[in-house]
């Protein structure tokens, strides 16, 4: 038997090995179908529910052979359907959970995880240089955008799927719990702390019977001799993702030390986990009760941190007999808040929080169409309601009085129904980053499938970062500076205000200029033709053979299933390819948030992967196109996908040509001494209105890790991919080291307007955009 971890550094360290090899009894082999039958006769009028952490799932439900081209993702919504297929059929309601965002004391870990997927990239890319091949699947990368479009694809095949509003494991052990759900399906140690409804593998998971491993982690106390209650304390004691495992580890070594010196014919490298539990259950537990624990642990500075992170076991209505004196404040409540429905006539119990003061409950707000704007709780010293703090710096000089000062909770916009919708659409897995941007200035998204040593291309979130400017402005910037407000791209039902969306959306890829002909391009392609605009005219490496590439395969994706995509053979991977395979789908999540912004004028299926772009199938076009073949060969001898292929071409360069981008074919060019390829003559890097692009003669990537471009920094903190510096750091870098001509000065974006059209006057106010402090960062998914 062999458990994975989404992640090494996944949940409690040294917890998931420890299980499978020191008490495999731990883990015991159900079926899912039976134990519903079960549930079915004790519950008649309750429908077995499995409760799916989503972003564990990821890798077990990517199931085609192909993933470093840019994603199968056609394979992939067909694996997706057969998973809730399989579940339907027996009867089992699946509700499906996201991270919707990370939580500042998780942070730090996100970050090195980060790090390590950079490491696993140039890995892949020097073993396709290397090779001309994909990698085995021990080298594995979930193709870019996989999290945010398996959200959609769950909501196409009719499933309900909910976005969390801190990190996704909470909110997922509360449902279970509160819902009383036949159990939790996904691949992380926390399960096994939570004291909530059964944890079953999802890496163990057999589709075709429904057997799995379930864990259970009463088999765990009777192996470590400890109760379920001291499972979030040896949780924080050996590292999680709160508390870092360094914090304790030379507590661990005296628990280690004498703990062998008591065990006859133990193995002289022993075991942590059994060490630190037999510390809580012989010395910790002897003064239970008379003691703080600090007196009985060396928790230092540590000790805010370390009741943060006991509390963050504690679902609603749950307590530790280790925290035996009240905690003041609300600073170990804020994960309290859960989004327990997404139907706002939910009768379920809403869960609660307890002023210190008073010993009231007091209901904590979870229902998107409250009138509150965030959760709230009760401030024990004013009386007033004030947002739940979630502050990570909290330093109170007792750490059983944790009551820190209390913060108004810094929203960027201030209307209420604004914000109330922005939480619901959130909620309900129907918009992305939206919510994160209007409440907090923070996104995050993932590292991407990009060679970190090809001067050729730019950084994908470079590429993206004019078009994220002005959806920031739509944002946060009230409706000023020629900006529609949001109330009316949301709200407003008027004759005209469609059109109205449209506009501001082809404004936020700056392509108004070309309004008549991207309108009247049939579907569904005019989404893929304003992406292909956008990207041509901002990235001037990009040749007439890529664009007769993403044309082609789009067409001839239309007629294929995905059995026969499965069965495309590629001759052999070429790194350029993988990178725009990679560049296509990240923009196609650009795509998802403008039209989020901007009241969703285009349908949400028109612009989805598994309708506009195949990896393996762009990868054939694009070899094809690089050897000269003729676009009848491109399009597989259709006559019909011949007229729109050239229809589309012309659509697209005529729009690029209005922004003086000439696309011409790779033949024209020649190569550069620094292995970039530029068109030759003058000009070759062109700085108009697409202001992504690098000066004259300036490299995309000047610069090494850690080093600010020239001029005065932006008013943001970019915690980005590959250079990942601390938050507090100024940093122009994402990914593959974004630098470039932006000159920014005085907190604003001092670049030329963004459209010729009254809809943007002004470039990004980035000061009231992301403030100072606030991250544009990098996330897993």
């Amino acid at each position: 038997m062999t458990i994975l971890s989404r992640s090494s550094v996944m949940g409690v360290r040294g917890l998931q090995g420890f299980v499978a090899s020191t008490c495999p009894h731990v883990c015991t082999v159900v079926n899912l179908k039976e134990l519903a039958e079960r549930h079915r006769s004790k519950h008649p009028s309750c429908m077995p529910t499995i409760v799916v952490d989503a972003m564990c799932c990821l890798r077990y439900w990517y199931t085609p052979e192909s993933w470093v081209c840019g994603g199968q993702w056609r394979e992939y919504f067909s694996a997706l359907r057969e998973f809730v297929k399989t579940f339907a059929a027996v009867g089992i309601k699946l509700i499906f959970f996201f991270d919707g965002m990370v939580e500042q004391d998780k942070r730090d870990v996100w970050v090195k995880r980060r790090l390590k997927n950079n490491r696993e990239i140039a890995k892949i890319f020097n073993y396709i240089k290397s090779h001309r091949k994909q990698p085995g699947r021990n080298m594995f990368f979930i193709p870019s955008g996989l999290a945010i479009f398996t959200r959609f694809a769950l909501k196409t095949l009719g499933q309900e799927t909910l976005c969390s509003l801190q990190e996704a494991d909470y909110e997922v052990a509360s449902y279970g719990l509160q819902n009383n759900c036949l159990g939790i399906l996904g691949e992380d140690t926390d399960y096994l702390i939570y004291d909530t409804c059964p944890y079953f593998s999802i890496s163990e998971l057999c589709l075709d019977t429904l057997d799995t491993i379930m864990l259970c982690r009463q088999k765990l106390c009777e192996s470590l001799d400890l109760e379920l209650a001291d499972l979030p304390l040896l949780a924080c004691l050996l590292g999680n993702d709160i508390v870092p495992d360094g914090v304790f580890e030379s507590f661990r070594y005296k628990c280690l030390s004498s703990y062998t010196s008591v065990k006859e014919n133990f193995d002289k490298k022993g075991n942590t986990i059994s060490a630190v539990a037999h510390h809580i259950a012989k010395v910790l537990r002897l003064h239970q009760g008379e003691k703080k624990l600090e007196e009985m642990l060396p928790l230092g500075p540590n000790k805010a941190l370390f009741y943060k992170g006991v509390t963050s076991y504690l679902l609603p209505g749950q307590t530790s007999p280790w925290i035996f004196q009240k905690l003041k404040g609300i600073a170990t409540l804020h994960k309290q808040v859960v989004p327990m429905s997404s139907d706002p006539e939910s009768k379920q119990e809403i869960p609660v929080c307890a002023d210190p003061e008073s010993k009231q409950e007091i209901p904590v707000c979870t229902d998107p169409d409250s009138n509150q704007e965030s959760p709230m709780c009760i401030d024990p010293v004013s009386n007033q309601e004030v947002p739940v703090c979630t502050d990570p710096e909290i330093k109170p000089e007792d750490p059983m009085n944790l009551e820190p000062e209390i913060k108004q909770q810094v929203t960027m916009v201030s209307e209420t129904e604004i914000l109330k919708i922005a939480r619901m659409r959130h909620v309900q897995g129907e918009s992305y980053l939206v919510y994160n941007i209007l409440t907090s200035g923070e996104i995050e998204c993932s590292n991407t499938l990009e060679d970190a040593l090809d001067q050729a291309l730019p950084s994908q979130a470079f590429v993206y970062r004019p078009m994220r400017q002005r959806v920031y402005s739509l944002l946060l910037g009230r409706g000023q500076g020629g900006t529609p407000s949001l109330n009316l791209l949301w709200l407003n039902q008027e004759l005209g205000t469609q059109a109205l969306r449209m506009d501001t959306l082809l404004a936020c890829f700056d392509l108004l200029s070309s309004r008549e002909e991207l309108q009247a391009v049939e579907m569904p392609f005019q989404a893929l033709c304003c992406l292909l605009t956008y990207l041509f005219v901002q990235v001037d490496t990009l040749c007439l053979e890529d664009l007769h590439a993403f044309i082609a395969q789009a067409l001839c994706l239309q007629g294929k299933s995905a059995v026969q995509l499965e069965a495309l053979q590629l001759d052999c991977v070429d790194p350029r390819a993988v990178q725009l395979g990679a560049l296509l789908v990240r923009g196609l999540t650009m795509v998802v948030l403008a039209n989020s912004v901007c009241g969703c004028p285009l349908r949400v299926g028109d612009f989805m992967p598994w309708n506009v772009f195949d990896g393996k199938l762009f990868h054939e076009k694009y070899l094809q196109s690089e050897k000269g073949c003729a676009a009848e060969v491109l399009v597989e001898q259709n006559r019909s996908r011949l007229t729109t292929f050239h229809s589309l071409k012309s659509v697209v360069c005529k729009a690029c040509l209005r922004e003086d981008r000439h696309i011409v074919s790779r033949q024209q060019w020649r190569p550069h001494h620094s292995g970039r390829w530029e068109r030759q003559g003058p000009g070759s890097h062109r700085t108009s209105s697409g202001y992504s692009r690098a000066g004259q003669g300036q490299h995309w990537r000047n610069q090494g890790p850690g080093k600010r471009a020239p001029g005065p920094p932006p008013p943001t903190t970019v915690l980005c991919g590959s250079c990942l510096l601390p938050t507090q750091v100024r940093c122009l870098q994402v990914n593959k080291q974004e630098a470039g001509s932006t000159s920014l000065s005085g907190g604003k974006d001092t670049r030329p307007p963004l459209g010729s059209s009254s809809v943007f006057l002004t470039a990004v106010h980035m000061q009231t955009g992301l403030g100072s402090g606030r991250l544009e960062a990098r996330r897993d998914g």
